[in-house]
């Protein structure tokens, strides 16, 4: 489990969750260990000693059987499965010193919600590409065994027992199934599907709505504006799933329509706390000072517009609020610009 933040952190949790549950449930000896990396080797040894991680996840006792690490060599080396939790614009840095010790067989699985800056690749995209080159094996090898898991993920509800559903994505079915047992826990439910494209975009685009949602909150909008903006939201969400080949399907599920109402109603939610504190009047400079992790829309906002610009796909919220962080329009402008398009038929068309 690469990455200690609240959200890996908490995955990690779940994988140690779903380690003991299985083998007591077959009456079985525990045979799957669970290690989490983190780069401040500090900070891991004081996990690893404590087995809390109040910085991300305060209050929760991790269970003894999950191992902490500075070292990523110990993580990864022979490990049946990888999973990176890293912020979407530093994954492709971390990759080389994966590749250097990852095993040809393993699987893995990225909980990163983001299309990479500069390039709009989507994170599986990133891993294969990366991987490929620095294990040797090749793009292909590694598409075919990387995995997503997107869905409702407020980490801190999860870190809390709270029941939970989500989906693993994979190019094979069987694959998917084989990571969602090894997540599956009494509070964590993982359901499977195939589409890949649809799953990522849904976890993507969700950010950048959920920022719209939060400065409509605080510029004092009411529930039917933030309604009106999240339904919207979903319509072109799914206009850019499917024009990269993504299922329609897929975005009415828990990787979409449930991912998207998780991230815009909650105050747990990075995205929508960013968005109210530029609804609220501060600065791009200061809600970044102000808050202690990453809201990926931030950085994803403007590589979905390009990417939407690219495929011919209107999506006008996404570049209302890419215009709000490029400082060309204020937060006040945002209802006239959303409010004011032509009169069209409601549906996922362009």
């Amino acid at each position: 489990m690469l990455g200690a933040g609240s959200w890996g952190t908490t995955f990690a949790k779940v994988l140690a969750d779903s380690a003991r549950e299985s083998a007591h449930a077959r009456h079985e000896p525990l045979r799957r260990t669970v290690v989490l990396w983190g780069r401040d080797a500090a900070a891991m040894g004081h996990l690893a000693r404590t087995h809390v991680n109040d910085r991300y996840v305060p209050g929760i006792r991790l269970p003894e059987l999950l191992a902490a690490t500075g070292d990523l060599g110990e993580a990864v080396a022979g490990a049946d499965l990888v999973v990176l939790a890293v912020p979407a614009q530093s994954l492709r840095s971390q990759l080389p010193a994966v590749a250097r010790h990852v095993a040809p067989d393993a699987v893995v699985l990225s909980l990163a919600k983001g299309l990479e800056g500069g390039t709009g690749l989507r994170m599986s995209e990133v891993v294969a590409e990366e991987l490929g080159r620095g294990t040797g094996l090749g793009a292909e090898h590694w598409r075919a065994r990387t995995c997503v898991l997107s869905g409702p993920n407020l980490a801190m509800e999860i870190a809390e027992e709270q029941p939970t559903a989500s989906v693993v994505a994979a190019p094979d079915p069987a694959l998917a199934a084989w990571v969602a047992h090894a997540c599956r826990t009494r509070y964590f439910r993982p359901y499977t599907n195939t589409d890949v494209v649809g799953t990522e975009i849904g976890g993507v685009v969700k950010n950048v709505i959920a920022l719209s949602v939060g400065i409509a909150d605080g510029r004092h909008f009411g529930e039917n504006s933030k309604a009106s903006i999240i339904t919207r939201g979903l319509a072109e969400t799914t206009r850019l799933a499917l024009a990269l080949g993504g299922r329609i399907e897929t975005l009415s599920g828990l990787a979409g329509m449930g991912d998207l109402v998780a991230t815009c109603s909650s105050p747990l939610s990075r995205n929508r706390t960013a968005g109210r504190l530029l609804g609220l009047g501060k600065t791009l400079a200061e809600v970044r000072e102000e808050m202690t992790q990453t809201a990926e829309g931030i950085k994803s906002a403007p590589a979905v517009l390009e990417l939407a610009r690219r495929h011919g796909v209107e999506m006008p919220i996404t570049e209302a609020v890419v215009a709000i962080l490029r400082e060309r329009i204020s937060v006040d402008e945002l209802a006239p610009l959303l409010l004011g398009r032509e009169l069209k038929s409601e549906g996922t068309a362009p």
